[in-house]
């Protein structure tokens, strides 16, 4: 095995074991040593490959919003689904999930969002960047739909993204909370009646 991918396979590895930790009890909650434990990698490869717990949430994040946009590159490269079918398959991957996980579980994005806001602002804006991003490409998808006649032609794209984009994380939050899926089957069922124009 060459350097570079022995590189990636080690990096790959902490960001992994810690994305399992934080996901389960938070970032703040989760330390350095229990992180490098998991992934079996002593101290010193840590800050081989990130500056700080900080550099290692950026990175973290970034991983989370490349894999987010690698599905969503996926899905359009294949044009075999309207616009409509497009952003109802990613909330129904989301609400798949989200049920196979538990409500106690959720994305990464989610579980960090109020936490990470007020403790690291390079964190907080590689947090807001990648939600930009994913508004980003519900809009693309949105505009598709409009185009090819799958949603309601009075739909605004780039508000209805960020509409449903928001509502999917309140209700991610709703259901952590309320250890039930409820939100979220509730979240779809309104992301269904808004891309039709209904209320």
């Amino acid at each position: 095995m060459d350097r570079n991918a022995n590189y990636q396979d080690t990096r790959e590895r902490i960001l992994s074991a810690g994305e399992a930790l934080i996901l389960a009890r938070g970032f703040s909650a989760v330390g350095l040593s229990e992180i490098l434990g998991k992934a079996e990698v002593p101290k010193g490869s840590f800050y081989h490959y990130f500056k700080s717990k900080e550099g290692f949430g950026v990175a973290l994040l970034e991983r989370y919003f490349q894999d987010y946009e690698s599905r969503f590159a996926t899905r359009n490269a294949a044009r075999t689904c309207t616009g409509r079918d497009l952003v109802l398959g990613y909330f129904k991957v989301w609400l798949d999930n989200q049920t196979a996980c538990g409500a106690h579980h959720s994305c990464l994005a989610v579980k960090l969002a109020a936490e990470v806001c007020d403790l690291s602002e390079a964190m907080r804006e590689e947090l807001s960047a990648g939600m930009n991003r994913i508004v980003g490409h519900f809009t693309s998808a949105l505009r598709l739909g409009k185009t090819d006649g799958s949603i309601h032609e009075d739909i605004e794209p780039e508000q209805l993204a960020e509409s449903l984009y928001a509502m999917w994380v309140g209700a991610s939050v709703l259901a952590r909370a309320n250890g039930s899926n409820a939100s979220l089957e509730r979240a779809y069922a309104q992301t269904r009646q808004m891309l039709d124009g209904t209320k």
